[in-house]
Formats: C-alpha cells, structure tokens, sequence
C-alpha cells in the first residue's frame, strides 16, 4: 500500500489528539485529586465508589439510632435509679414505723412522706425522652401510670391509678438486620401492685393501727427493690452491648472511609510523574511530526 502525505498528516493528527487528551486527563486528576470525574472513565472505580458510599450512609444512618438508643437507655437507668432511691427510702422509713415505739404523729408524719414518695414513683414512672413515654412498651405516646380514676379513692381513701399492662419491646435497628431492645419492661419495675402494695402500707401506718406488723410489707419492699436492681442490670448489659456495636460501626465507617479514598483518591506523585513522561512523549510527537511532514509543492505555490 502506497503511503502519501495525507495519511502521514493524518496519523500525526491522531497521535497528537491522543497525547492531548491523556494530558488533559492528568491535568484533571491534579486539579480533583480524583482518579475518575465521571463514570465512563472508570466503570469498576465508579461501581466500587457507589458501593463503599451506601455503607457510608448506612453507618451514618445507625449511628443516629445509636443516639436515639443511648438516650432510652441513659434515661431508663436514671429513671430506675431514682425509683431504687425512693423505694429504699420508703423502706428505712417502714422500719422505723415498725419499731412499736413510735407516736401516732410520728407514724402519721412517715406515712406523709411515703405518700409523696408513692406519688414520686408515678412521676418517675411517666417519664420522657422528649415526646415518647419510657415505660409504656410500644405505646410510647401514652402515660404508662394514669390520673387518678375518675378521682375516686379505694376502700382506705388511697388514689387508684391506672397502670399500663403494655411490655411490648421498643427496638431500634443498630446494625443490618440487627434489632436492639431499648425499653425496659414496666410490668417488673412500675406495676399496679407495685402501687397496691403501697396503699396498703399507707392504709397500716394510720394512727389507730399501731400494731399491725409490718414485716410482710418489708418482704414486698424488698422484693420490688430487687426487680429493680435486676432490671437496672438489664439495661446495663444493653448499654454495654450498644457501646461495643457503635465501636464496630466505627470502625467500619473508618475503613469504608480509607477503602473509599483508595479507590478514587489520586497518587500525587504518579500523577506528577504521568504529566512528567506525557510531556515528554508529546514532545516527541510533535519533534516526530516535524520530520515527517516534510514541505510539499503547495508550499512553494503561497
């Protein structure tokens, strides 16, 4: 095959276009810092990018709801060791009332202040992270101890309150297809006998009933104290468990993170070494041409 003028002009053009587009491509990741700017210049680099960015996105997603189940939890136990408290308080104040030897008023003064401590556990029972209710299973929109039914008293003039039944678990996803139980149940820690029970210690501490023992109502004392404690302990376990699951989504947030810019970040120094050696070939190209292209007639007929 006879080579003329044009297909050497035309190759050279070829050859020339190439070299100025692998130096725009490098001035490019220079100028990004970026392997690839669109999909087309790398479809594995982009296909894995879009995959590293989804568990980017879903770690950020978990790691909201670890905030959401540290706020449960936090709140739970604190709720719970507020309700230790005044269960152990209502307790040392039970004991006193059971010595035999105090007056009427003084029975009658620590009967006062099991009350307000009775009616301290209602509160604490009702307690909120924000709008939702921590002690009313899934119905988390609803007070878990009510007001007093229609204002009406039992037998001894006590409050009869409405107490939920509803222990259904409230779980939050903290991991793919990984649920975590966050609520703690009412019925073993804000019961309505848990509420009963008081009332009849309040109903045995009234003036003229100095000598009923109140041995039995230590025992139930006692016992609910311990759901509690068990129940603080429960949390604890979650607690703990939670803070060892957000560490491993941190951690693969980290090495997402480092895979990802693997993947698309550019070597600096290769890519100043690629602009180094184009430059060169281009000049080579360019020298090249000079040689080929050699002047023809129509350059003698200006």
């Amino acid at each position: 095959m006879r080579v003329t003028q044009s297909m050497l002009s035309n190759n050279f053009l070829k050859h020339i276009n190439q070299s100025y587009d692998k130096m725009g491509k490098i001035s490019e990741q220079m100028n990004t810092q970026k392997k690839i700017t669109r999909p087309s210049d790398d479809p594995v680099v982009a296909m894995k990018g879009i995959a590293y960015r989804t568990n980017l996105m879903e770690g950020q997603q978990y790691k909201r709801n670890f905030s959401e189940a540290h706020n449960w939890l936090d709140n739970t136990d604190a709720a719970l060791d507020q309700a230790t408290k005044a269960l152990q308080r209502i307790r040392e104040l039970t004991v006193q009332a059971n010595t035999g030897t105090l007056e009427g008023n003084q029975r009658d003064s620590i009967a006062k202040e099991i009350e307000q401590l009775r009616d301290q556990l209602k509160e604490i029972a009702n307690s909120r992270v924000g709008d939702k209710y921590l002690f009313n299973g899934t119905e988390t929109l609803t007070p878990p101890v009510g007001d007093i039914t229609g204002n009406k008293l039992d037998a001894d003039g006590n409050p009869i309150y409405e107490v939920s039944t509803n222990n259904e678990s409230v779980k939050l996803e903290l991991g793919k297809g990984i649920y975590v139980e966050v609520n703690s149940d009412p019925t073993k820690v804000f019961s309505k006998d848990l509420f009963s029970d008081l009332n009849k210690l309040l109903d045995k501490l009234k003036p003229e009933n100095t000598s009923v023992d109140l041995a039995d109502d230590l025992k139930t004392l006692d016992k609910n104290i311990n759901s509690l404690i068990n129940e603080r302990a429960t949390i604890g376990a979650r607690s703990n468990r939670v803070e060892l699951m957000e560490d491993r989504i941190d951690q693969q947030e980290t090495l997402a993170t480092k895979m990802m810019s693997e993947n698309e970040d550019v070597d600096m120094e290769k890519v100043i070494t690629d602009l180094v050696v184009q430059e060169s070939v281009q000049r080579a190209i360019l020298g090249m041409g000079a040689r080929i292209i050699q002047p023809s007639l129509m350059d003698f007929l200006r």
